[in-house]
């Protein structure tokens, strides 16, 4: 239990950082490239994971032994696995917000809450009934939330799914692949591989400004080293304790936070649908952290004691 709650605090904190992480990126669109903000981002979290895994090791063992971790071949499978998911889903939801409102973008890329059960199942995995009303019960708080009213379908729609399918497929690769890696130097895998493959597009289909660079430090530093750095390291140490629905779930709350964030910094309004969003996505997360079989015990009425026999 203690390891549950311990995971669920660490996705938490995740979802706060990448849900601010969206005001910093929404700045910082407004500078440079999205495929250069996601170059430098991510070379940036390689920086300060590489950096932060020798510092972490320094007094456990000896320079040349904390080397000897970056020669772990699962580790660079893994990473190179969930890394190619995470630049399809980041290079999807990029291209796709040129055509689609970020409100809506927002939705449709939360749904890997139900892609990832989907996939669980496929892969044989039992999925909590709980688990599906609390699905269920987020999707409706995510629509309320971030397109209540829009109804029109465009390409950036479809694009949207694929990135919330990359998303998916990422977060289930973190689940079957992770155990036993650690987490911190997967992460800085993960990372140069978004930044390798995101890379030749900034030289097709981008011009990098210098100036524009340096004007946008302080969205590529809370972007690179918060979100991509500690938050997907946070990603990857909570998955270990959760089922994966469990965990998308939580991470769902990147929408609520993103919201709030914009509320808080942005001056940005809110409406009375928008709150109540907010409060159904909320519900949903603490309905998927219930004891499996609690509801069932609720609903069950308790059978009172047997009332003891008058002794003759």
């Amino acid at each position: 239990m203690k390891q549950k709650v311990q995971g669920s605090l660490s996705l938490l904190l995740a979802t706060v950082i990448w849900g601010f992480a969206f005001i910093a990126q929404s700045v910082g669109m407004d500078l440079i490239g999205p495929f250069t903000f996601q170059t430098v981002r991510c070379l940036l979290a390689v920086i300060f994971l590489v950096v932060c895994s020798f510092f972490l090791d320094r007094g456990r063992c000896s320079f040349s032994q904390s080397l000897e971790k970056w020669k772990n071949p699962a580790l660079w499978k893994t990473g190179l696995i969930c890394g190619v998911a995470l630049f399809v889903a980041a290079s999807l939801q990029q291209v796709g917000l040129v055509y689609t409102d970020a409100g809506k973008a927002g939705f449709i890329t939360a749904m890997y809450i139900v892609l990832v059960p989907i996939l669980g199942l496929f892969l044989g995995q039992k999925v909590p009934k709980i688990a599906f009303f609390s699905v269920a019960l987020a999707v409706v708080g995510l629509y309320l939330l971030s397109c209540m009213g829009v109804g029109e379908i465009n390409r950036g729609d479809l694009l949207l799914m694929g990135c919330a399918l990359a998303f998916a497929v990422q977060i289930t690769c973190i689940d079957r692949f992770a155990v036993g890696l650690d987490g911190l130097r997967l992460n800085c895998v993960q990372s140069l591989v978004v930044a390798v493959l995101s890379a030749p597009f900034v030289a097709v289909t981008e011009t990098v400004d210098l100036g524009n660079l340096l004007n946008c430090w302080m969205p590529l530093l809370f972007a690179g080293v918060l979100s991509m750095g500690v938050a997907y390291s946070l990603q990857i140490v909570g998955q270990k304790s959760l089922e994966p629905t469990t965990a998308s779930l939580i991470m769902s709350l990147e929408s609520v936070f993103a919201a709030l964030g914009g509320w808080w910094l942005l001056k940005e309004t809110m409406t009375g649908w928008e709150l109540l969003g907010c409060g159904l996505v909320f519900l949903a997360v603490l309905i998927s952290q219930m004891p499996v079989g609690f509801l069932s015990r609720l609903r069950s009425p308790r059978k009172s004691a047997p009332r003891a026999q008058p002794s003759k």
